[in-house]
């Protein structure tokens, strides 16, 4: 989403602007242009020669450049260049100067001209973060319309720990890029998801499981997440973390745990996009101590767990959409088309485990996606950030005519 955007950065005086060379190189890799601003406090603690070397542009920080030419930095000209003004880190003094309107530097300056939107990244020490005067400054700013990237909790080069890090230049660009995704006919919109295995006791220590990863299902959450939905992301066990801070995960391990959760929030969810693969069955008398191993043979007795599909199609109402996923070994487009009716749903997502690359631990998958009035959709191999991106366009496009 970075790709051919134009940065400004700004850098003030603060022990943090030595991450801000990370920050450019982040933002070049990523693909966006960018111009450094600088404060003259920002110069003691890194060089505009390192800043100018990885952004590929002379770094700017005062009115007028190469004081024997006369070359003005026209700061109403940069507002209006850019597609988004960064400063970070953001001290204290810069924050108190564009909260109250001062401008008596070239970064100030650009901030008051600018025509973008505005991203502040304070650093500075635990006390001077929680000072009423810099809450308000941040809370002021805000109410401008500006956006906050919070500090971080964590070890601070005073040596006391707590609030006032700079948010790591990782996740500055990912706010950065969740800001150019959103997709205004996702605002407002509720998108509930479920992801991963279930895990069906047999004992205190074994269960019945299987191979999924939860990947896709993690994939799909962040990419609605970004693109403005609010989503509630029901998940079985992975070792996979939150994929977008705006997320509201629900972690259960069982089939009757993921239906419970999923029902909950079903009712106010505009889109269900059941991804999840949870258990046909589950052990109908699960022990309550572990299961000595003294027979040749053991069987166990498995009982349906509920379907949710079929359960939450069936409340579904007109305003609702849902889609499903089929993994698939034979029969695929029948069985698939099968599953779709059946369950009232209005996309089913195929997945074929004769396609390389596809189904349960890979980075990448291949679908192809079928909906009510079964015109099929097939799509190449892609990685499943690409594939989430593929079925967020679809929903856009149903939304848009509705």
């Amino acid at each position: 989403m970075l790709h051919s955007k134009r940065i400004l950065l700004g850098v003030t005086g603060s022990i943090a602007a030595y991450k801000a060379a990370l920050l450019v190189r982040l933002l070049v890799k990523a693909g966006a242009e960018v111009q450094v601003v600088m404060t003259e406090a920002a110069k003691d603690f890194i060089t505009p020669l390192t800043l100018s070397t990885l952004s590929k542009k002379p770094v700017l920080s005062a009115f007028v450049s190469n004081t024997s030419e006369g070359v003005w930095n026209n700061h109403v000209e940069l507002g209006l260049w850019a597609d988004a003004l960064v400063i970070a880190p953001t001290s204290a003094h810069t924050l108190a100067r564009c909260a109250n309107g001062f401008c008596d530097d070239l970064l100030s300056a650009v901030y008051l001209s600018a025509k973008c939107p505005v991203f502040f990244a304070p650093a500075m020490d635990l006390d001077m973060y929680r000072h009423p005067s810099t809450l308000e400054n941040l809370r002021r700013l805000e109410s401008f319309g500006n956006h906050i990237i919070k500090a971080e909790h964590g070890e601070l080069a005073s040596g006391l720990v707590g609030e006032g890090r700079l948010a790591e230049p990782e996740t500055i660009v990912d706010a950065l890029d969740s800001f150019f995704a959103k997709r205004p006919v996702f605002a407002g919109k509720r998108v509930l998801i479920t992801a991963g295995p279930t895990q069906e006791p047999i004992d205190p220590v074994r269960y019945i499981s299987n191979h999924s990863t939860g990947k896709m299902g993690y994939a799909i959450a962040r990419a609605f997440a970004r693109a403005g939905a609010s989503v509630t992301l029901v998940s079985g066990p992975t070792s996979l973390a939150l994929p977008h801070p705006s997320i509201r995960r629900v972690l259960v391990r069982s089939a009757q745990e993921m239906y419970v959760a999923s029902a909950e929030a079903f009712p106010e969810a505009d889109l269900t996009i059941l991804n999840a693969a949870v258990a046909d069955y589950t052990p109908a008398h699960p022990a309550d101590q572990k299961i000595k191993k003294n027979e040749s043979i053991f069987s166990l007795e498995l009982t349906k767990t509920t379907d949710i599909a079929a359960t939450l199609g069936e409340q579904k109402r007109a305003d609702q959409l849902m889609m499903g996923f089929a993994l698939e070994t034979n029969n695929e487009h029948e069985n698939a088309l099968s599953k779709l009716h059946r369950k009232n749903l209005d996309w089913i997502v195929l997945n074929s485990l004769r396609d390389s690359g596809a189904g349960f631990g890979h980075d990448t998958n291949k679908i192809t996606v079928m909906d009510r009035e079964e015109q099929i959709r097939l799509f190449d191999l892609k990685t499943k950030e690409e594939v989430a991106e593929d079925l967020l366009t679809l929903v856009e496009e149903k939304w848009k005519q509705q």
